[in-house]
């Protein structure tokens, strides 16, 4: 029997209780040291790794991003996506000839000649990948409660075959991708990470860090997810600027929002005021140690300065938004001896991937920023010493389908997914099962099994090894990894293997 049980690890249950009592401020000390107990506690680490998970909202079109290039699998994918003769672009199909200069040459070829190409737009990331291998493509990547064929996915006793919970929605899979859990899930599986691993920092409230708002990703059941805009720190106004022009306005607001009370209450949300206020000074210094060590002379690819007068390889700051973000995580890393922090947890987005129409006009710009953005955050984690030490990854809400819908494409389930980081062993091979290019609904033919209609892909890796993989390179012991992911225990075969091996 197969249940998806988030509580069901004594020790997560443990830390959450505990964490709820810090509200009267009396237990916050004692649930936050629990993070350094047990395995965590032995780790000790003495070096620095941080994980940057790069979420593309909306439902990435996975077809169009890593593409079929050998004939076989191109002429499938033109037929289906509507291209034109003689392999040309047609419907929402790519041209054959465009992928010349964004093909992936492993090193390990895929079987039966198979062979990929990313998008033209992406050439950053394809030649990071052929030339210094610093990208893995895992392929066919999704939420998965147990492994599922076609006939399992058909079969009704969702006790024996269970299935993520509302399939195709986009905020349901968005938190199941993030957290296991369906929309309403409160902690995720970077913050159960960041849990273990913030006993390592000296303040652990830069252990994880987001640039895009709220995001269950982050939050785990002591680590907070602390809140960062690209142009760093989000201030507290009344406290940071004069109110109504008057010096003395502000200091009595100061007063006022940081003193102790005798209600507890009251105490806690002054205590919390006072917490936001130190760590903001905190990250400005952090920020400042980071444009005092100066620029790391790598072509111009994110220079220490104002994000505003900067062009980096692609375009400018100003209009990449996931490029402020990964400028702002790079300034916040390269001041981490401020912050005292050796673990990190990083979250950063950008939208606009919902492309039910407009698909070739509109997906080109967003995997172009995407690509550059992400290459250009590696080459300063390169610069700065760290290639090998920070990860950065795609994910988003599922895959879409294969067949189009005029001038796009529909909600799906599985994707193909980047991991790139100096530490990934990207060139070495593809990475999961290469699905088969079809939209048949008759069993009798090929692909029937690998996908429930229009192309929507089954996974055949599930989230739960891709973030496995991930978090055992971060440090976290085996023994706490199926805590942390729920459904691992679930996949632990030749098939589907806990550890995915895109990680050196």
């Amino acid at each position: 029997m197969h249940v998806i049980d988030p509580h069901g690890a004594s020790r997560r249950a443990f830390l959450r209780r505990s964490g709820h009592l810090a509200i009267a401020g009396t237990a916050m000390p004692f649930a936050m040291n629990l993070a350094a107990m047990g395995e965590a506690a032995a780790q000790s680490a003495s070096d620095y790794k941080a994980l940057v998970c790069v979420y593309l909202n909306g439902g990435n079109d996975y077809a169009n991003t890593v593409v079929g290039y050998d004939n076989a699998t191109y002429d499938a994918y033109s037929a289906i996506r509507a291209g034109g003769a003689g392999r040309t672009a047609g419907g929402i199909a790519l041209a054959q000839s465009a992928l010349a200069g964004t093909v992936l040459n492993p090193t390990t070829p895929l079987a039966d000649g198979r062979r990929y190409a990313l998008h033209p737009a992406m050439s950053q990331l394809a030649n990071l990948y052929n030339a210094e291998g610093a990208v893995a493509v895992q392929l066919n990547v999704g939420p998965l409660v147990v492994p599922l064929t076609r006939a399992q996915y058909n079969n009704p006793d969702r006790t024996k075959y269970p299935l993520p919970p509302k399939l195709f929605s986009h905020n349901d899979q968005a938190s199941f991708w993030q957290s296991a859990s369906p929309e309403g899930a409160t902690v995720g599986w970077g913050g159960h990470i960041g849990d273990l691993m913030m006993g390592q920092n000296a303040n652990s409230l830069f252990t994880c860090i987001s640039t895009s708002g709220n995001a269950v990703f982050l939050s785990g059941d002591t680590a907070l997810a602390y809140q960062v805009s690209t142009t760093g720190a989000i201030p507290i106004n009344g406290v940071k600027s004069d109110v109504f022009g008057s010096s003395s306005v502000r200091a009595a607001m100061t007063q006022l929002i940081q003193q102790t009370r005798s209600h507890p209450m009251e105490n806690e949300y002054n205590r919390v005021v006072a917490r936001s206020v130190a760590t903001e000074t905190q990250i400005n210094a952090a920020k400042g140690a980071a444009y005092a060590n100066g620029q790391p002379g790598v072509g111009g690819a994110f220079p220490l300065g104002s994000p505003a007068a900067i062009s980096y390889p692609g375009g400018s700051y100003t209009s990449n938004t996931l490029a402020s973000q990964l400028a702002m995580v790079a300034q916040l890393i390269r001041g981490r001896n401020t912050l005292g922090a050796r673990r990190q947890v990083f979250f950063v987005s950008m939208g606009g991937f919902d492309m039910h129409d407009n698909l070739i006009a509109d997906h080109p710009v967003l995997l172009a920023r995407l690509s550059d953005a992400m290459t250009a955050f590696h080459r300063e984690m390169v610069a700065q010493g760290l290639g090998n030490s920070v990860t950065s990854f795609t994910a988003s809400d599922f895959g879409r389908t294969l067949a189009s819908n005029g001038d796009g494409s529909d909600h799906g389930w599985g994707s193909h997914h980047f991991v790139v980081g100096g530490a990934v062993r990207g060139r070495d091979r593809f990475y999961g099962k290469a699905p088969v290019m079809s939209i048949n609904n008759n069993p009798s033919l090929p692909g029937y099994e690998g996908h429930v209609g229009q192309g929507r892909l089954i996974p055949g890796t599930s989230v739960d090894q891709y973030a496995g993989t991930l978090a055992k390179w971060f440090g976290v012991g085996d023994a706490n990894l199926s805590a942390i992911l729920p459904n691992l225990k679930n996949f632990n075969s030749a098939d589907y293997p806990r550890d995915l091996g895109f990680m050196g």
